[in-house]
């Protein structure tokens, strides 16, 4: 019996090579089977799929209402992987900060945008409750 659930995620590329020099290079993604349609990362222990469009891609307005990407349980990885983004000549779609502080839901994050347009949040939660519960606050977000 499978006791760990996997999440899968599917996102347009236009090139192959590119979505391994980010998501493997610069994110630490191993690179899984591939083709001339589609990539397949394993992206910190969860499936993200390249898939080759021709369809025009363009930069979104702002990082709502559609970003992915993924919540560290230790603070010193959300550390490693910002320092590792900064040694790279990548421009960080929005610099590190810190959202709520000394609330709950107090945690640091920042964004980044891919080759293609998608946008990546990374952060860390100070109190792990906070990435499930709290339910009694209502603050998601900046908005």
């Amino acid at each position: 019996m499978i006791n760990q659930v996997i999440f899968h995620l599917a996102i347009p590329i236009k090139d192959i090579n590119e979505a391994k020099k980010f998501y493997g290079d610069i994110l630490g993604s191993k690179i899984g089977r591939e083709n001339q349609y589609a990539i397949i990362f394993d992206f910190y222990g969860h499936q993200l799929v390249g898939h080759i469009t021709t369809e025009n891609l363009t930069p979104p307005a702002s990082i709502y209402p559609r970003h992915f990407g993924l919540i560290f349980t230790e603070e010193s990885d959300w550390n490693s992987l910002l320092n590792r983004c900064k040694n790279y000549p990548l421009e960080l779609y929005q610099k590190e900060k810190l959202r709520f502080k000394d609330q709950l839901t107090e945690h640091k994050t920042f964004f980044l945008q891919d080759p293609f347009y998608n946008i990546i949040e990374l952060k860390f939660y100070r109190h792990y409750d906070a990435i499930f519960g709290a339910n009694h606050l209502i603050s998601i977000g900046d908005r």
